[in-house]
């Protein structure tokens, strides 16, 4: 007589039941903490757009026209424009002379 071992059906059923409680558990956790990395890259985009509008002033007397005069210009940003992770543009204020923070 040959006896083999195996998984019933209603083990391997418990255990994809488990699996799944806990992806459903775990997915949307990932999903908000991907969400708060891109809000975070975006204020420090802000951030370094900002500074360098400070230093472009420090280095021309006057404040740039528009952020493109600054964002396209390589002594500024050499690895090119610093882009919203969310797709959003920035805006430049003309008043302030700087990019505000945006909502996602």
């Amino acid at each position: 007589m040959r006896v083999t071992k195996a998984f019933t059906f209603v083990e391997l059923l418990v255990v994809v039941l488990i699996l799944g409680a806990l992806a459903a558990i775990a997915l949307p956790r990932v999903v908000r903490s991907g969400d708060a990395a891109k809000a975070n890259a975006c204020k420090r985009n802000v951030d370094i757009i900002n500074s360098q509008v400070e230093f472009y002033y420090a280095n021309n007397g006057e404040w740039p026209a528009k952020l493109g005069q600054l964002t396209k210009n390589k002594d500024y940003f050499p690895d090119g424009e610093p882009g919203c992770p969310f797709g959003t543009k920035y805006k430049y204020n003309q008043d302030t002379h700087h990019v505000a923070d945006h909502d996602h």
